[in-house]
Parts: C-alpha cells; structure tokens; sequence
C-alpha cells in the first residue's frame, strides 16, 4: 500500500469521467455504490453531471428544461490516486477517465469555472443575493442570458426565483437559480 500512497494527490481536484451516452445517471449512483462499498467517501466528493436550462414549450407554456450539456460525461470531484482509477474504471456504465490512454488529468480551473462549478471547490453553496419580489433582475446564463426581467416569486431555501419575462411579445413565467441573475442596473 505504501507504493500506491505515493501516487495519491493532497488535495480534491476535478476529473471528467467518459461514461455510456444516456446512463449518465446510472453511471453516477453506481460510483454512488462504489463509494459506499469502498469507503471512498474521503476519497471522492461530489459528482455532477453538467446541466443547464433550456427554454421549451410545452402545453402552450414556456419552461425550462434541464438539458445534459456534455452527454456521456459527469465530472467528479476527489483526491486522485491509482487505488481510486481502479475502483472508478471497474464501475458499470463508467468506460474512461478523461486522458491519455484512460489516465485521469486535473479539469483546468477556467473549465471548472465556466461549468459553473466555483473553481472547483463549491459546487452547491448557496448564492449571496438580497432580492426580493418585484425587483428587476437581468439573467447571467443560461438560454435567457441577457433577458430582463421582475421577480414575481422568491424561494430562499431553495435559492430559486419565478421572473417575468418578455418573450415573443408577451410576458412568460420562468424558474431560475440565484446563480443564473443579478440585480439589474437597466
């Protein structure tokens, strides 16, 4: 074991995992199992498969929609080493880590940031944001970057808002994260 001790990282990085293409999920709770059967849980940290909203309609409605951004793809944050290779490759759905020849390589910072996964260290903290009903909010990302629109609807716990939007000519309802606005200057 000692030998392996030295191939092992100090600290949590992220590392994409190629998976079957529509088993992301699947991929992800059976490294889930793994992590319980292995007792890798200050191992591995978190796994996300990389979602953003789409707007789409349905029943005459518009809704967002959450759309896999990197389909046979989830990104996994843990402290890398050539124990945890074995065990993540040997995971039914899961084919290769991200590198030459199957070997895991560190995801970029700026990557990790333009996934919206804070650097690589926050993934899930909550969103500083004082907003509040009625308060005009421009969207930051997402299908509606750049729309403006007003709170009708704040949801704290959740770190959720419900905005009226102009589209098409007529004011639509839609569901965003903090992390998707920011209070308007417009």
């Amino acid at each position: 074991m000692a030998v392996l001790e030295k191939n092992i990282d100090k600290e949590p990085r992220w590392y994409a995992l190629r998976v079957y293409v529509g088993y992301e999920n699947a991929a992800k709770q059976n490294l889930e199992i793994t992590i319980e059967k292995y007792g890798l849980q200050n191992r591995i940290f978190q796994i996300v498969i990389p979602m953003e909203d789409e707007l789409v309609e349905k029943r005459g409605k518009k809704v967002l929609v959450p759309k896999k951004i990197m389909p046979g793809y989830i990104i996994v944050k843990m402290i890398y080493g050539d124990d945890i290779w074995h065990a993540v490759t040997r995971t039914m759905y899961v084919t290769s880590f991200v590198g030459p020849e199957g070997r895991a390589i560190p995801i970029p910072d700026e990557e990790i940031r333009r996934l919206g996964l804070e650097g690589g260290t926050n993934v899930g903290a909550k969103t500083e944001i004082d907003v509040k009903v009625g308060d005009l909010i421009e969207v930051t990302e997402g299908s509606l970057s750049n729309f403006v629109g007003t709170v009708k609807a704040v949801d704290n716990e959740n770190q959720r808002v419900t905005v009226l939007v102009e589209m098409f000519g007529r004011e639509s309802e839609v569901e965003l994260g903090f992390n998707q606005i920011r209070i308007s200057n417009k």
